[in-house]
């Protein structure tokens, strides 16, 4: 049965769910959204900090640790961004690190926004 976890992150307008879990394991996708409902449209470096800090969030409030986490599909809009992911990884991922696909798309249905990620976390009895 699929439910929605209640990260804490700002109310959407779309009718989406910022993660649902179903049998343990977490499914969510994250853009750099600030506590207010604003999108971070400053660099790519504070854009990833908050994007993985949402992440960190999501996952701790479907009661797993950023450990659990076992993929991630990083979206950027533009390869230029990818040190500033690079950089950021190891403050929210320790080895072994999650399978990771990085995706360089043209835009991404936010204004502003420069990365989305989309991620699996296995957070329930193994």
């Amino acid at each position: 049965m699929k439910t929605v976890v209640k990260t804490g992150l700002p109310e959407l307008k779309a009718p989406i769910a910022w993660a649902t879990s179903a049998d343990g394991v977490l499914y969510t996708a994250q853009v750099p959204i600030k506590p207010d409902g604003s999108i971070e449209t400053g660099p790519a470096r504070a854009q990833m900090e908050l994007t993985l800090g949402n992440l960190k969030k999501t996952v701790e409030a479907a009661g797993g640790t950023m450990a659990d986490v076992t993929q991630v599909i990083v979206y950027l809009t533009g390869a230029e961004h990818a040190g500033a992911l690079n950089e950021a990884w190891p403050r929210y991922f320790s080895p072994p690190y999650p399978n990771r696909a990085t995706v360089v798309v043209s835009a991404l249905l936010v204004p502003g926004a420069v990365v989305e990620f989309v991620a699996t976390a296995h957070v329930g009895k193994r």
